[in-house]
């Protein structure tokens, strides 16, 4: 058997367990195709990090490719197939943690403005797809790959309710929305149906012309452009610029930070937002919470009133 077959079982195995592993098997797959058609046997370790390293500089990549292949050399291991790992044994100093960057209001208003000028006459569904997308994961927080997995019949306007299925911890989940998210909503849908239904009720919600599903790489192309024509950006020198998946970030610091300004009880509030966001424990909601100045001055502001407090009480 060559590095493909194992590769294949392996991700059958997994599959098997009930494990999602979408982006495990893609960094495995590519893995195989680099490496050529040889025998696991024959893999060494100088191959091994050569896939890792990748082309480019440095990154958290390095990290998400190698605690992927650890689990594929686990399973290898433990089955006999090889008797030792070829995977480097010291893990490099990585570069600072990615910081999301959090959208102000304004930049979300100019965003959706630029939309506008996604027009194109052969994706005529293409500008008001955006438009509204961007609407639904700034209002909802949702995961893009939630919203390009909605379909017709998991959006209830009359409800005000999303049903998200399959989510990214095998969990589905309800998510009520506003009156203006619905609106929206619902002008996006009475323009979709006049589109192909490939599978009824069960076709894609976004969808391009023939009535299918929306892909990422493309959808993230798009938002590419709007941002730029939004003129939204960090310092030229950033590695990273704002991302389609920051807009999830800013949902939840500025509901957080909307929370302070209303004095409301914050941590007892977190456990219902990280529910509403799909997220499976407080923990993975708080790592959202990156200190911006915003929230820094609004936890300073709620410090100030409760150290005035306990001193007129002390009094």
């Amino acid at each position: 058997m060559t590095l493909h077959d194992h590769i294949e079982a392996y991700i059958a195995y997994r599959r098997s367990l009930s494990l999602r592993c979408r982006s495990d098997a893609k960094v495995l797959r590519s893995y195989a195709r680099t490496l050529g058609s040889v025998s696991i046997a024959e893999i060494t370790p100088a191959s091994v990090a050569g896939f890792i390293a990748g082309q480019g500089a440095l990154s958290a990549s390095w990290i998400f490719k190698f605690k992927i292949l650890s689990g594929f050399y686990r399973y290898a291991i433990g089955r006999g197939i090889v008797s030792n790992s070829p995977l480097p044994v010291r893990v490099p100093k990585l570069p600072p943690p990615f910081v999301p960057y959090i959208y102000t209001v304004e930049e979300l208003q100019r965003l959706i403005g630029a939309t506008d000028a996604l027009a194109a006459p052969q994706s005529p569904l293409q500008a008001l797809t955006m438009r509204t997308l961007i609407m639904l994961l700034y209002g909802t927080g949702m995961r893009i790959s939630e919203a390009l997995s909605l379909t017709l019949q998991d959006v209830d306007m009359r409800e005000r309710i999303l049903t998200v299925r399959d989510t990214k911890v095998f969990k589905s989940r309800l998510l009520p929305i506003g009156p203006g998210l619905t609106t929206a909503l619902a002008d996006y849908h009475a323009h979709r149906a006049a589109y192909p239904l490939p599978a009824g009720n069960a076709s894609a919600f976004f969808a391009t012309r023939t009535g299918n599903r929306l892909y990422y790489e493309n959808v993230a192309e798009l938002f590419r452009r709007a941002r730029r024509l939004a003129c939204i950006g960090r310092d030229d020198r950033a590695r990273y610029q704002p991302r389609l998946h920051d807009i999830r970030h800013s949902a939840v610091m500025h509901r957080v930070v909307a929370w302070y300004r209303a004095g409301a009880d914050v941590q007892r509030l977190l456990p219902h937002l990280a529910t509403y966001f799909g997220h499976v424990n407080l923990a993975s909601t708080q790592r959202y919470l990156s200190m911006t100045p915003e929230l820094l001055h609004q936890a300073s502001v709620r410090f100030e009133r409760y150290a005035e407090s306990e001193v007129c009480h002390a009094r």
